[in-house]
């Protein structure tokens, strides 16, 4: 199965981390081969901005994302 990674690409959510959060999980699919178990797309703004940024794993919205907490969701579905 397929996993989908969605990124909020909302202002917001980009300012506030979803840039690096973009390159970590670009830099981390390429460095462990997963571009055929990975699917990477980005959102536009999901009207959360609150709690961003905003990661989507299946579906599963994450919030507050940053590298230590991206890591672990990466990890969790390698």
């Amino acid at each position: 199965m397929k996993h989908e990674i969605k990124v909020c690409m909302g202002s917001s959510c980009f300012a506030r981390g979803n840039m690096n959060n973009l390159e970590y999980i670009e830099n981390y699919i390429n460095e462990n081969n997963l571009d055929t178990e990975l699917e990477l797309v980005g959102a536009h703004c999901q009207n959360l901005c609150e709690n961003g940024p905003h990661i989507f794993v299946d579906g599963k919205n994450y919030d507050e994302v940053d590298e230590e907490k991206l890591q672990n969701i990466l990890e969790s579905i390698k």
